[in-house]
């Protein structure tokens, strides 16, 4: 996550509190926010199994994952 810029804090708030829940492959999760760091906007994934947590990454295609609906 350091490698990824991506701060503990806002995997922990995304994790307890995601703005969307997608089913992945294997059974997994994928929850997802939209966060801001550094005053831009990006998409916080993390790749979640049997509620344990598997990877966290950010993108800045937010389109290109964000389920309307």
């Amino acid at each position: 996550m350091a490698r990824r810029g991506i701060g503990i804090q806002d995997v922990e708030r995304v994790f307890k509190a995601p703005q969307q829940i997608i089913p992945a492959k294997f059974g997994r999760q994928v929850y997802q926010s939209i966060i801001e760091i550094d005053a831009k906007p990006y998409l916080l994934r993390l790749i979640i199994d049997e509620g344990l947590l598997i990877t966290a990454y950010r993108t800045s295609k937010i389109q290109k994952y964000w389920r309307q609906g």
